[in-house]
């Protein structure tokens, strides 16, 4: 199975358990709430959860500890960014970005728990590291269509370059 494709699933199981979470919870709770539920969902699942995984940065070679966590990695691939805010800002698509980034992961996904609706709000982002030059990154809005971070298009699920 493809790297893309195993991504894919993997994600998939993540925003189901995420909207279990929602159906159950609704809107208006604390992220570390959702957190805990959501690493709970998907551990009943059988999936590997770590939470609030420090996430060191290397700088000029030397690792320094800036106290960034990551809300969950699952199954030692998929980042998981939960908020609950009014709205998404584009810092919050930075934030997860940076975080594959520093990481070496290559799926996020950043999920936003304070709506009515949570699909709407799933945003799947993928890293692409070992094109140093050229970075590929997109953000899917639904299963099937991604939309290109910088210039706005939108073509079948894939790693878009930009």
């Amino acid at each position: 199975m493809a790297a893309s494709e195993q991504y894919t699933l993997l994600t998939e199981k993540i925003i189901g358990a995420a909207m279990r979470v929602h159906t159950q919870l609704g809107p208006g709770l604390l992220e570390s709430a959702y957190e805990a539920c959501l690493a709970f969902e998907l551990t009943s699942s059988g999936l590997a959860v770590e939470r609030q995984k420090p996430l060191p940065v290397i700088y000029h070679d030397v690792q320094l500890d800036c106290g960034y966590r990551l809300d969950l990695v699952v199954q030692g691939a998929g980042v998981v960014e939960i908020k609950s805010v009014d709205a998404l800002i584009p810092i919050h698509t930075a934030q997860i970005l940076s975080y594959l980034k520093l990481s070496g992961h290559h799926v996020g996904l950043l999920i936003n728990f304070n709506v009515q609706h949570l699909r709407s709000v799933i945003r799947r982002l993928l890293h692409d590291i070992s094109l140093s030059a050229s970075p590929y990154l997109s953000i899917s809005l639904s299963s099937s269509v991604s939309l290109c971070v910088l210039c706005g298009s939108s073509r079948p699920l894939e790693v878009m370059p930009v």
